[in-house]
C-alpha cells in the first residue's frame, strides 16, 4: 500500500492523461478533498483544465480519463460529476491503512519536506520594551510561535527573532517616567506628565533604583521644571494640546539628560534591562522562545543605519529637501516619499527599519516573514520599496498581519493603553484562563481577522469550548488505553480490516487529511487551519466514542479500535504541539 494515497492517485491520473492527451502530460494535477463526503474522498478538475486545449467538453474529457484509469486496489469508485469533476472513492483498506502510518511515525506524523530546508526568519511580537505585554501582544506572540513551529514541522529551517526597539523616543519616555517616580518617592513635588508611562511597574522600577542607589539620582524639583513648557488643561484633547504635552515630555527628557549627565545612561539601561527580562520571562511562560533578540540600537552602534542611507544615496534614491534626506518611496509604489534623515542629522525610525531589513538579507535568509499589527499595513510598500532600491528581491519578504485581539470580561470591553497603565496583561489573562486556552483561542481565527476573546467561553468546561473539547478527546483516549492495559507496540499487528463502520472509516479518512492540512497551513501562513482540523477530528472521535464500545470482548476488533483511538490521540498531540497547547491525560 503506498505511503501517500494522494501521490498514488496522481500517478493513476498521469497514466490516464498520457493516453487521453499525450501532448498535455505536463498539465498540473490538483487533487482536493471535497467538503461534501457524498462527492467521494478526492476530486480533481483535470478535465476542466484540458477542455480548451483539447477543444472538447470537460465532461467528455472526464469520461475518457475515467475510462483510461488503470485498475487499482486503492480506488473503489471513480465517477464524473457536475461540469466535469472526477470524484474518487477509496477502498476501506486504503483509508484504514493510515492508522498504521500514524502509529509508525508517531510524533513525526504529518512532517513535510515542503520547505526544503530553506532558511526562513520570522520576526514577531517586537513590542516596545516599555511595559508588560498585554492581551493584544499575546495574539501576535501566539501566532508567531505557532507559525514558526508549523514551518519547522513542514521542512523549513526557522529562526525566531525579536526586534528590540531600544533606540527610540519611547524608551526615553520610560526612563523619564521612572526617574520622575523616583523623585516623587524622595519627596519631590512635580506634576507627572499625562503622556508618560503610568503603570505600577514604573513605580516598582523607581523603588528598585532607591533600594540600589539611595538618593544618588535625586535632583531639585525646581531644577527639573525650570524653563519647561507648561501643560495644557487636562480636559483639552485638541491637536494643539496633544503637541504641547509631547513638547513638555521632550523638554523633561532633555532636562533629565542634562541634570543626570552620565547617570542618565544608567537609568535608561536599567529600565531597559528590567523590561527585557520581564518580557523574556513572560513569553517563556507563554511557551514562546526566541533564537535571536536583535537590538535596534546595535544598528546605530555598528554604523549600519548610516551605511544603509549612504547606499540609497549612492544608488540615486535619495534627494535633499529643507535640509532633510528623503527616500523616493513613491517610485516604488508608496503613497508619498519618506524622510530617512532629518535636518538635524538624526535618522528616522524608517531609516533604522530599512537597515534592519538590509541586515536580514545580508544574513542570507531565503525567506523573511514579518508578523506585524494590522495597523502597519501601509508600511509594507515602503519597506518593500526600500529593499528593491537596495537591489534585493523584495518577494523574499512576506508580511503576516495580525489584528488586535479585544478582550471582553463580564460582557464589557477592556481598555488597553500602555501609557495609562489601564490594560490587562498577558500574565493576568493566563492566570485567569490558563496558558492552553490562551494559545488556542488566539489561533481560532485567521491572523488578519478581528478576534473577540470570550473569557467565559475560554474558562468553561463544555463542548462549546473548543480547546476543552479537543483536550477531552485526548483524555478520553488516554483513559481507554489505560483500561485496555495492553502493549501499544502490539497495535502494529492489529487487523485494521475490522474497522468497517462508516464512523471508523470517516475517522481514518480524517487522520489522512492531517498531512494536507500541515502543508496548506504552512503555504498560507495559517496555523488556524490546524485548530479547525483538530476540532473536526475531535468531533469525529466523540461521535464514535458515544456510539460504539471500543473495548469490546472480541480481541481482534478491540485491538483494531484501540489502534484507531491511539492514532487519533497521536494526531491530536502533534497538532496541539504546533499550536503550543498541552495534552492532559485526564480531565
Amino acid at each position: 500500500m503506498p505511503h501517500d494515497v494522494k501521490s498514488r492517485l496522481t500517478e493513476l491520473l498521469q497514466q490516464a492523461l498520457a493516453s487521453v492527451a499525450p501532448t498535455a502530460t505536463d498539465t498540473p494535477i490538483h487533487l482536493e478533498r471535497p467538503r461534501d463526503p457524498t462527492h467521494g474522498d478526492f476530486a480533481t478538475n483535470l478535465a476542466m483544465q484540458l477542455a480548451k486545449a483539447l477543444k472538447k467538453s470537460p465532461r467528455e474529457i472526464a469520461n475518457r480519463l475515467v475510462a483510461e484509469l488503470p485498475t487499482s486496489r486503492l480506488v473503489a469508485k471513480a465517477e464524473v460529476a457536475g461540469a466535469g469533476f472526477i470524484n474518487f472513492t477509496l477502498e476501506a483498506r486504503a483509508k484504514t491503512a493510515e492508522v498504521s502510518v500514524v502509529l509508525g511515525a508517531a510524533g513525526a506524523y504529518g512532517r513535510s519536506r515542503l520547505g526544503g530546508g530553506l532558511k526562513v526568519q520570522v520576526e514577531f511580537v517586537s513590542a516596545n520594551p516599555t511595559g508588560p505585554l498585554h492581551v493584544g501582544h499575546g495574539r501576535g506572540a501566539a501566532y508567531g510561535a505557532s507559525l514558526c513551529t508549523l514551518l519547522a514541522f513542514a521542512g523549513w529551517d526557522v529562526t525566531r527573532e525579536y526586534y528590540v526597539n531600544d533606540a527610540g523616543r519611547q524608551m526615553d519616555i520610560l526612563a523619564l517616567s521612572t526617574w520622575l517616580r523616583y523623585l516623587e518617592q524622595h519627596g519631590a513635588k512635580l506634576p507627572f506628565p499625562p503622556n508618560a508611562y503610568q503603570g505600577a511597574y514604573v513605580r516598582d522600577m523607581a523603588q528598585q533604583l532607591t533600594v540600589a542607589h539611595g538618593d544618588r539620582y535625586l535632583r531639585a524639583a525646581d531644577a527639573v521644571s525650570a524653563v519647561t513648557p507648561g501643560l495644557p488643561p487636562a480636559d483639552r484633547a485638541d491637536d494643539e494640546a496633544k503637541e504641547q504635552r509631547e513638547l513638555h515630555v521632550d523638554a523633561l527628557i532633555a532636562k533629565a539628560k542634562q541634570l543626570l549627565g552620565p547617570d542618565w545612561a544608567y537609568v535608561h539601561q536599567n529600565v531597559l534591562s528590567e523590561q527585557l527580562a520581564d518580557l523574556r520571562d513572560d513569553l517563556e511562560e507563554f511557551g514562546v522562545v526566541f533564537d535571536v533578540w536583535f537590538s535596534e540600537k546595535a544598528l546605530f552602534d555598528t554604523g549600519l543605519v548610516a551605511r544603509c542611507v549612504k547606499l540609497l544615496e549612492k544608488k540615486g534614491h535619495l534627494y535633499l529637501q529643507n535640509g532633510a534626506k528623503w527616500f523616493r518611496s513613491t517610485a516604488f509604489g508608496d503613497e508619498k516619499d519618506r524622510v530617512v534623515q532629518r535636518e538635524n542629522g538624526l535618522y528616522t525610525y524608517f531609516a533604522s527599519d530599512i537597515a534592519y531589513h538590509l541586515n536580514k538579507f545580508e544574513r542570507g535568509f531565503d525567506k523573511i516573514i514579518n508578523v506585524w499589527g494590522a495597523d502597519h499595513h501601509g508600511y509594507i510598500p515602503r519597506v518593500s520599496g526600500a529593499l528593491k532600491a537596495l537591489g534585493f528581491d523584495a518577494d523574499k519578504l512576506q508580511v503576516a498581519l495580525v489584528q488586535f485581539a479585544v478582550l471582553y470580561r463580564n460582557g464589557h470591553k477592556v481598555s488597553m493603553s500602555t501609557r495609562s497603565g489601564e490594560f490587562v496583561t498577558l500574565r493576568e489573562l493566563r492566570g485567569e484562563v490558563g496558558r492552553d486556552a490562551c494559545r488556542f483561542f488566539y489561533a481560532l481565527r485567521k491572523s488578519d481577522q478581528h478576534l473577540d476573546f470570550d473569557l467565559d467561553l475560554a474558562k468553561s468546561q463544555t463542548n462549546d469550548n473548543p480547546v476543552y473539547y479537543i483536550q477531552y478527546a485526548h483524555a478520553r483516549i488516554c483513559s481507554v488505553i489505560s483500561q485496555w492495559d495492553g502493549d501499544l507496540q502490539s497495535l502494529a499487528d492489529a487487523d485494521l480490516k475490522r474497522l468497517d463502520s462508516p464512523r471508523e472509516l470517516a475517522i481514518a479518512n480524517k487522520l489522512a487529511e492531517f498531512r494536507d492540512v500541515i502543508e496548506t497551513a504552512a503555504r498560507e501562513l495559517a496555523p488556524h487551519l490546524i485548530a479547525f482540523y483538530l476540532k473536526d477530528l475531535a468531533a469525529e472521535f466523540h461521535g464514535w466514542y458515544n456510539a460504539e464500545r471500543i473495548l469490546v470482548d472480541e480481541a481482534a476488533l478491540r485491538a483494531a479500535r484501540v489502534a484507531l483511538a491511539a492514532a487519533v490521540r497521536q494526531v491530536i498531540r502533534n497538532g496541539l504541539a504546533i499550536l503550543g497547547v498541552g495534552c492532559p491525560e485526564s480531565m
